[in-house]
């Protein structure tokens, strides 16, 4: 049986890359396969996504970035989260679980 592709709710890509961010500073492509591990290959992230998304947060000043050499020794861009973005990872969980608990809430009245 093939995989069913999962779509994002609005807002939830950045959720999902703050909180990966949360540990330790990592490049693109690591963010993407962390979130895709830690899901147990339910959520995939593609770089049409995933870059667009870093770069809005590099705008709002959420995360920052420098360049370094990743494992396999390419030129990587690594992100780490700043206290701004702890802070909007704060608000969107916040949020999240407010809107998750609501659509749970609808879904076992039905």
């Amino acid at each position: 049986m093939g995989r069913k592709r999962i779509e994002f709710l609005r807002g939830t890509l950045d959720m999902l890359i703050l909180t990966t961010l949360t540990q330790q500073e990592l490049h693109g492509y690591a963010i993407a396969e962390r979130i895709r591990l830690v899901s147990k290959d339910v959520l995939e992230i593609d770089e049409g996504s995933l870059y667009p998304a870093l770069q809005r947060m590099l705008a709002r000043g959420w995360i920052k970035a420098r360049w370094g050499n990743s494992d396999n020794n390419r030129r990587a861009r690594y992100y780490r989260l700043t206290p701004k973005g702890r802070r909007q990872l704060e608000d969107e969980v916040s949020s999240f679980e407010r809107l998750a608990s609501a659509i749970f809430r609808v879904v076992r009245a039905g």
